[in-house]
C-alpha cells in the first residue's frame, strides 16, 4: 500500500475547531426523559460538566446526534447517485446533483460528509478524553457501556469517511491550542484504529448485551455488542475486498470476522420480518398485504433515530432530512409525498427482479405500475426522469410533516437501518463461502425465502467465484437504494465496478463513465483544499 506524506496537513481543522467554539460545540446539549427525544434544553460548559453518570450520557447523547445531521450530502444518498442502480437527478436547473452521478468535479461537492463527520469524531475524542473523571462509583459497567459506544461511534464515523476519501486525517484525541496541523494518515492507519475500537468495543459492551426481545423503548438506536461485531464485519469485507488483502490490518482473520457474524446470527436475538415490505413505511402502505413492522423492529441490528419534533426548527437536526430529496418531485400523489426528485432509478434494476420476487415493487415507485401516471403525475423539471423512483425512503402523505406542524424538508421522521439482520446473514453466507459451504447456504436461503415467500426459488451456492456473484446479486436486490451498492461493486474490483456504472444508452443525459483512476475515491471538498494552503492534496482523478 502507498505511503501518504506524513508532512502534509490539514489546515481546515483550523476552520473546523473555530466553528465549533463558536457555537459552543465544545458545550454538551441535554436531553430529556429518554434517549429518543434530544430535544436541546440546555447546555453546560466542560470544565462544569463530566461529574456524574447522567452528565456522561448527555455527552455520549451528543455524539449520537451528529448521526441525524444534513440531507444534502448524506452518505446513503450520494453513493447511491453513484452506483449503478441510481442516477443524480434533481431538478433541470440543480447543480451538484448529476455531477455525484457523473463523477464530475464541483466545487464543494461532500462538504457535508467531511463536517459532519468530523464534528462525530470530535464529540466522540472529547468524550473520551473526560469519560476518566466521571464519577461512576461502583458501577463500571455502565462506563465500560458508554466507553463502548463512544469507540462504535467513532469507527462508524471514520469508516464513512475513509471509504468516501481514502487518505484522511486521524484524530484521536480533543485538538488543543493552535495544533490544527494534522497529517493525513494512510488508510491503514485508519483501519488500524477503526479495528481497535471495534474490537474495544465489543468487549466493553459484552456485559450490557441482551437479546433484542430485551430491549426496551429507550434502548432502541444505541449501540450493542450485535451492533460493534456487525461492523467488524462490514469493515472486514471492505478492507480485504477494495485493498485485495487477506485478513484486516493483521488485527482481525477471516476466522474471526466470522466469529463474530456467527454470534450475531446465533444469540443476537435479531431476525428476519416475517415480508419483506413489511420493514419500510412506504413500502408497507403501498402493500394492501403489508403491515409495517415499526421503526425499530427486530430487523434492526443499528438503527439511525430520526424525529420529527423539531417542528420546523432549522437550528435542529433531529429529522431525517435525506427523505425529501428522494421524494417524487414536486408532486404529492397518494400514498406518497412531494420531495426532491433526487436519485431517479436505473430502469436495469426494475428489470433485475425475477417474477415473484417482493422485494421488487417494495424497493421502487414505478410510476406507470403503480398508476400515478394517470393520476396527474407531470414529469416537469425533473432531471434524468426515468419513471422509477426510490421507494423504501420516500416521504408519505400519511402523517407528513406539513400536517404534524413540521416542515417538510426537514421534518420527515423514519429512521434508517444502517445494519439489517439480512445484511448479517448475507456478510456470513460471504464469510462461510469457502470454508463451510453448508453454512452459507442456509445463511444465504434465509434471504431468499423471505423474499419469494417460498423454497422454491432456492440458487445453489458453490464455493468460488460462482457462489460470491450469486451472494453479490442478491445483496443488490436485497439491499436496493440502501446505501450499500457502491461499496459492494467497489470491493469487487476497478473492473468489476466500471462494468457496472458505466451507462451509454445514445443519450447524453444518461451518459456516465466511471472513472478508475479515481479508485472510486469522492472529490475532497475544494473549500477544504482552498483553506489549507495547499497541504491538503486532492484524491486522484478529480483535479489538482
Amino acid at each position: 500500500m502507498e505511503n501518504y506524506p506524513t508532512n502534509k496537513i490539514l489546515h481546515i481543522m483550523k476552520k473546523i475547531i473555530l466553528t465549533f467554539l463558536a457555537i459552543a460545540a465544545i458545550t454538551i446539549t441535554a436531553c430529556k426523559e429518554n434517549f429518543l427525544q434530544r430535544t436541546p434544553i440546555n447546555k453546560e460548559v466542560t470544565s462544569d460538566f463530566y461529574k456524574n453518570p447522567d452528565d456522561a450520557f448527555q455527552a455520549l447523547v451528543s455524539a449520537y446526534s451528529v448521526l441525524d445531521w444534513n440531507g444534502y450530502g448524506n452518505i446513503v444518498l450520494s453513493s447511491e447517485m453513484t452506483s449503478d442502480d441510481a442516477f443524480g437527478g434533481g431538478g433541470t436547473a440543480d447543480n451538484g446533483v448529476t455531477q455525484w452521478d457523473r463523477f464530475q468535479h464541483f466545487t464543494d461537492h461532500n462538504s457535508d460528509a467531511w463536517s459532519k463527520f468530523y464534528a462525530g469524531i470530535y464529540r466522540t475524542n472529547v468524550f473520551l478524553d473526560k469519560i476518566d473523571g466521571v464519577d461512576f462509583g461502583s458501577d463500571k459497567d455502565l462506563k465500560n457501556q458508554y466507553i463502548g459506544e463512544a469507540k462504535f461511534l467513532r469507527a462508524y464515523f471514520y469508516f464513512n469517511l475513509v471509504k468516501m476519501f481514502g487518505h484522511v486525517p486521524l484524530i484521536t484525541k480533543p485538538i488543543e491550542g493552535n495544533n490544527y496541523y494534522i497529517p493525513q494518515a494512510s488508510p491503514d492507519s485508519v483501519y488500524t484504529r477503526i479495528t481497535k475500537d471495534l474490537k474495544d468495543a465489543v468487549t466493553k459492551l459484552t456485559p450490557s448485551a441482551v437479546p433484542y426481545s430485551s430491549l426496551s423503548q429507550d434502548q432502541y438506536g444505541r449501540a450493542t455488542k450485535w451492533a460493534a461485531e456487525s461492523m467488524l464485519g462490514r469493515v472486514y469485507l471492505y478492507y480485504t475486498g477494495y485493498y485485495n488483502k487477506s485478513d484486516l490490518v493483521g488485527l482481525v482473520s477471516k476466522q474471526d470476522a466470522i466469529k463474530a457474524i456467527d454470534d450475531v446470527i446465533n444469540n443476537s436475538g435479531y431476525g428476519l420480518v416475517n415480508n419483506y415490505a413489511d420493514l419500510f413505511r412506504a413500502s408497507s402502505v403501498s402493500d394492501n398485504n403489508a403491515t409495517f413492522a415499526g421503526q425499530n423492529n427486530k430487523e434492526g441490528v443499528f438503527v439511525i433515530q430520526y424525529t420529527d419534533q423539531g417542528k420546523g426548527n432549522w437550528s435542529q437536526q433531529n429529522g431525517n432530512r435525506w427523505q425529501v430529496m428522494i421524494g417524487i418531485r414536486n408532486q404529492s400523489l397518494s400514498p406518497y409525498y412531494k420531495g426532491w426528485g433526487f436519485a431517479p432509478v436505473n430502469p436495469d434494476l426494475w428489470n433485475t427482479y425475477q417474477s415473484g420476487d417482493t422485494r421488487k415493487k417494495a424497493s421502487i415507485i414505478s410510476i406507470k405500475d403503480e398508476g400515478l401516471d394517470n393520476m396527474g403525475f407531470k414529469v416537469g423539471d425533473q432531471a434524468q426522469y426515468t419513471g422509477y423512483y426510490a421507494k423504501k425512503y420516500t416521504p408519505l402523505q400519511q402523517n407528513n410533516p406539513t400536517n404534524n406542524g413540521g416542515d417538510f424538508q426537514i421534518d420527515n421522521y423514519d429512521n434508517y437501518m444502517a445494519i439489517r439482520f439480512s445484511d448479517v446473514l448475507l456478510m456470513g453466507a460471504e464469510l462461510n463461502l469457502s470454508t463451510n459451504l453448508s453454512k452459507a447456504q442456509g445463511y444465504y436461503n434465509r434471504v431468499r425465502d423471505r423474499a419469494f415467500q417460498d423454497q422454491t426459488h432456492r440458487k445453489t451456492l458453490t464455493n468460488d467465484a460462482a457462489g460470491l456473484k450469486l451472494i453479490m446479486r442478491e445483496r443488490r436486490l436485497e439491499f436496493a437504494l440502501e446505501g450499500r451498492r457502491y461499496w459492494d461493486l467497489l470491493r469487487q474490483g476497478m473492473n468489476t465496478t466500471k462494468k457496472a456504472i458505466d451507462n451509454n444508452p445514445g443519450g447524453s443525459e444518461f451518459k456516465v463513465e466511471f472513472p478508475t483512476e479515481t479508485k472510486g475515491l469522492f472529490e475532497i471538498p475544494q473549500t477544504q483544499i482552498n483553506l489549507s494552503d495547499g497541504t491538503l492534496e486532492q484524491n486522484p482523478g478529480w483535479p489538482q
